[in-house]
Parts: C-alpha cells; structure tokens; sequence
C-alpha cells in the first residue's frame, strides 16, 4: 500500500456561493485526528474487528514531527500536524508496540515499547525512511522488580508510604525524559495499587539503571474526583488506574502527567503533579485535571504527551474513547496547551472536536485556534440509499461515535443525505466511518478509502463539494475544510470503496454558520456542592441552544475545564471531577449554529 505523504485535494465549485466571506487562510483541523489508524489483530481468533489508536506520542525531531501510537506496526510523520504518512520500518516487535516511549535528542530520536520483562530499545538518526538500529539488543533487568504475576502479592502503596524494597514488573507505559544538564530519567507504571515509578538511567553506553527506582506518587480518589472510576466518575468503589507517564519541564519545574482512571470510559483523563527536580519530591496540582473531555463526539483526553511546536506553541495528545466493538477501542486527539505565568498548566479541550485553526506562528491565547465554526449537523433528518436493519440513517447525527448506520450492501454509489433544514454556510464535513463486523486484522492493500461529498441548494440538484484524492489510504474520520464558503441546505455522501465488509458510518459532521444571532447567555446559573468531590450546576435553557458548555476552575478567569452538554439532555450536571479542599469557579455558555454566548454570571463554589 502506498504510504508516501498525502495531500489531500479538495475540488469545491461556485455553485451556489453567494456574498460568503472567505475563510481564514491558515489550515484547520478537527479531532480525531485524520489518520489511517490500523485494524488491532489481537481479536483475530474472536472474530472483532476495528481500527484503533491510542496512547499517543508527538515527538518534533529535524524539520518533522513523528506521531507513535500503540500497535500500529510502524508511525507517521508530518511537517505541520496536519497532513500526515505513514512510515514503515525496518525494524518492529513481531507483537507490536504499545504504549511506546519516544524521545529526541536532537541527533537520534529513540524509542521504548511498554514491557514487563527486558527488551530491546530502537534508536535512529533516519526516522524519514524508518532505518532503526538498535540502543541496546536487551535492557538490564528493573531493579528491584518481581517477575511478572508476583505482584500480586506485593502490599498496595499509597502517597506518604515509605519506599517499597520490591516493586511490580516493568517498566509498563514508560516515558524517558533528558534533562538540560544531559542526565535521562524514566517513568513507567500502570497499576491499581501501585504509584508511577522514577529512576535515572545512563544511555552513555546503551542502556543501565542508576540507583533505585522511586515511588513518585499514587491515586488519592478519596480526595480527587476526577480519579475515581466509570462513567462521569460513578463507580465508586471500582479500581482505578494511574498510567501514561509523561514529563515536561517548563520554566525550572518538572509536570510529570499521568493518566486516570481509565481508558474505556468518557472521563479518561490526563493530570500532573510538579516537582522542582526530576524525581520529587512531588506536589499534587489543585486544578487537576489538566486534560479533560467527557461530553461531545469525542470523549475522553488521558494518556497521551506534550510538547511544542516550531513556533513554540504547547500541544498535548490524548486518547478518545469510542469502545463498541472492544472497550479499548479508541482514537487519537490533540489540543491545544499553554502554562499560565504562575505554571498552572491547561490543555483547552474546550470545543474539542469542532474545527480548529493550525497556527503559523506563536499564538499567546489557545481559545484563539478555535474557527468559531459551529455544528450544523445535530440531529437533522438524514436518509440513506439503503439501511441494514436496525442501523438508520438517523445515528450519522447523533454525535455518538458508538451508534451509526450501515448500508444494506457496501457498493459505490450508495448514499446517505443530510438535510441541514435551511441555507446553511459550511465550512468543514468530517465523515466518521464505523466498524461493523470489517472482518479486518492488519493492514492490506484494499484497506483505503474513496468517496465523495455533494452539496445541493434544493435536494434536486448537485455540486461537488470534496472528494478523496491519490494516493490512496483508509480515512477513518476523514476531514475536508473547504477551501471557500458554500452555500447550501444538503450534504451528500457518496460511497466509493472501504476495505470493511460494511459502509458504516458513525456521524457525518457539517461545520460552518446558519447566519443568524448567537444564542443568549444562560441565567439563573446555579451550583451546589452535595459533596467533596462534586457539585450540582443547573441553568435556565436558552431559546434555539444546541447545546451548552459548563466551565470551571480554581479562578474565575481561569475556567479552563469544561464539560459540553447538549441542549435535549436538559439543563443540570453533575460534576463529579473536583477535589476536596479546593474552592471553584463555575460558568455556563450556550451555543448554536449561529455561535457562541457570553458567558453567564461566574458563580464562585466554596470549599
């Protein structure tokens, strides 16, 4: 399969334009992230089949950006976050890679997979042609470690406890980090009992220890909402799981991030503690979490990197959520990260997957990426060509990644139409394919995806809109901006080719403006903390809202967090991500196809 890099070209007619003012001239971009994300074949023998991606890890090395990921059997590159090819490599475990640790140097960029037991570490100067040779054939048995399945019999470890004489198998999740003086540390862990651990390492002559690990810190669910378990945090008394380490030293201090409470559902999230060296001791961040997305298309923002651009600009990368056919069945994210001046650290998730802006430059404010193009796609009537039963049309525009429609036979020219309801502007379509029953395990040649998109002033008549273009690849949730402002009432979607053995298409997203007021904003903003960890926010609806965003943070100008509600799942929340001991500030913005409110009156939460 032709893997060189892709640009996509998008063929957009006059048709039907009329006094549209032209879009920003910078690229855009909207989550997931439009790649060819693989078929997991660790479900061969059962029989599931789906593409999947998750864990992922952005590295800038030379001129270029590598993008890993768990299990792909190779990585992308990328120029500009946006458009990006896969590389095939030289060199790969014959089990694939997961959860792998990345790093650049500045000459080599070296890579670590997840593991219980030593193995080998990879190391390049070519990352454009994928030529790996090895850092060490075999790394140095964990020191302190008990082989794998002992652990069971190990005691818990909590934040206060001193350090343990034996820890777990690994290093599970891990992360190396080379600090300004030229000294390397890792951190790894994925546990339900156990802290992320720490230790220095000397990569002088390939790979060795130096000293003990460290237990760096644990869960505290007791004392940290967003930490506890299932959906919207309501299970309680589950287990939860501290993974995904990652550090980043910004200003002198060190943010080891860390992932919680685990990946299949809509709250996996990313927080951090901050040390003032590389192995602590370290202070939790009361305005965890820093990366958080339970509501909208895309669900969940944990276990993922951060880094900067060429332009200096911080990124931070995650793992959504979509869970049907396996509940690790996911997609990759990335949004924007900024450290305030006195180091509290946010990633914006705000908007999350409606378009955003690709900067060009140093931008100061990450809300400032997004379009302002709203979703006018939300439960509008959608017809299909033909309908395997009990998958309708009308699931394309539920915004739920986990319901969709599936054509009665997966031939071209099959269709599925959107009526928008009036006139529309549209900006930007994102077409997200399902998988039902793909019967797919691993890359092949006829794994791609060809279709087109058509738009119509009445539903009679049809323009072209976008098309997929050469060379050839699968385009899970394929993203078009347009390249000028299109008038029109109907979306069309015309099927080519997919390498499943179903046309399934999860929701097919239209972004751009109705051309009207934006919504008011909401009042009678309420929130009453029932506990601790979590507060009860209520509002009055806003006339024509599709939906809202209840904000929140540690200062009223610092509502960093949110949580997207839509407009017919009514006008109360639960928040059940605080922490104890902590005041909050709580606001409420409506949105519609027309754009965003103010903001409602801040309502300040006490301890």
């Amino acid at each position: 399969m032709n893997r060189s890099r892709v640009i996509l070209s998008l063929i957009v007619f006059a048709t039907g334009v009329a006094n549209a003012a032209q879009p920003p001239a910078a690229r855009t971009y909207a989550n997931p992230v439009d790649v060819d994300y693989r078929y997991n074949f660790e479900h061969l023998n059962e029989k599931i089949s789906y593409r999947t991606g998750a864990d992922p890890v952005i590295v800038p090395h030379g001129d270029a950006y590598y993008l890993f990921m768990t299990l792909a059997d190779g990585y992308w590159r990328s120029t500009n976050l946006v458009d990006w090819s896969f590389v095939t490599p030289n060199r790969w475990p014959f089990d694939g890679m997961v959860a792998p640790a990345a790093v650049s140097d500045g000459s080599r960029l070296l890579l670590m997979r997840a593991t219980m037991a030593p193995e080998p570490i990879l190391v390049t100067t070519d990352p454009v042609h994928g030529q790996f040779d090895f850092l060490t054939r075999r790394m140095p048995e964990l020191p302190e470690a008990v082989p794998p399945g002992w652990d069971r019999d190990l005691p818990a470890w909590h934040n206060g406890d001193a350090q343990p004489d034996k820890i777990a198998p690994g290093p599970w999740d891990p992360d190396l980090f080379r600090d300004e003086d030229g000294r390397w540390y890792l951190y790894w862990g994925s546990f339900e009992r156990f802290p992320l651990f720490g230790i220095e390492v000397d990569l002088a002559y390939g790979f060795a220890y130096v000293g003990k690990p460290r237990a760096l810190f644990a869960l505290d669910p007791k004392r940290h909402g967003w930490e506890r378990f299932g959906r919207d945090h309501r299970e309680e008394d589950h287990a939860a799981y501290i993974e995904g380490a990652w550090m980043t030293k910004h200003a002198g201090r060190y943010y080891l991030q860390y992932a919680a409470p685990g990946t299949e559902y809509n709250v996996y999230a990313t927080g951090t503690y901050v040390a003032d060296s590389p192995l602590g001791p370290f202070a939790y961040a009361a305005y965890n979490p820093v990366g958080y997305r339970p509501g909208g298309f895309v669900e969940g923002a944990g276990h993922g990197n951060t880094f900067q651009d060429r332009f200096g600009n911080w990124w931070n990368t995650g793992s959504p959520w979509i869970g049907h056919n396996w509940r690790f069945e996911r997609r990759i994210g990335l949004w924007p990260a900024a450290f305030a001046d006195d180091g509290q650290m946010r990633v914006d998730t705000r908007f999350g997957d409606f378009p955003h802006f690709m900067p060009e430059g140093k931008v100061d404010d990450p809300d400032a990426l997004f379009t302002g193009w709203m979703l006018l796609s939300y439960r509008k009537h959608a017809t299909a060509s033909s309908t395997l039963e009990n998958f309708t049309a009308a699931n394309v525009t539920d915004e739920d990644p986990r319901t969709f429609w599936v054509a009665a036979k997966n031939t071209a020219g099959q269709t599925l139409t959107l009526d928008l309801g009036a006139m529309k502007t549209l900006r930007a379509v994102q077409v997200n394919f399902a998988d039902y029953e793909s019967g797919r395990y691993g890359d092949a040649a006829d794994i791609y995806t060809e279709f087109r998109l058509e738009s119509s002033l009445d539903g009679q008549r049809w323009s072209p809109l976008a098309q997929t273009e050469p060379p050839r690849r699968d385009r899970p949730n394929a993203y078009f901006q347009l390249p000028a402002a299109v008038r029109a009432r109907y979306v069309r979607y015309v099927h080519g080719h997919v390498g499943a053995a179903h046309l399934a298409i999860s929701d097919l997203r239209v972004f751009g403006d109705a051309g009207g007021k934006a919504p008011a904003a909401p009042a009678q903003v309420r929130a009453q903390r029932n506990e601790a960890r979590a507060l009860r926010v209520s509002w009055q609806p806003v006339r024509g809202a599709v939906g809202y965003n209840v904000r929140w943070g540690v200062k009223p100008d610092r509502l960093n967090l949110c949580y997207q509600v839509f407009a017919d799942r009514g006008t109360t929340l639960e928040l059940r991500a605080l922490n104890a001991g902590v005041a909050y500030d709580v606001a409420v913005e409506a949105f519609d196809e027309n754009g965003v409110s103010k903001l409602s009156e801040v309502v300040h939460v006490s301890r």
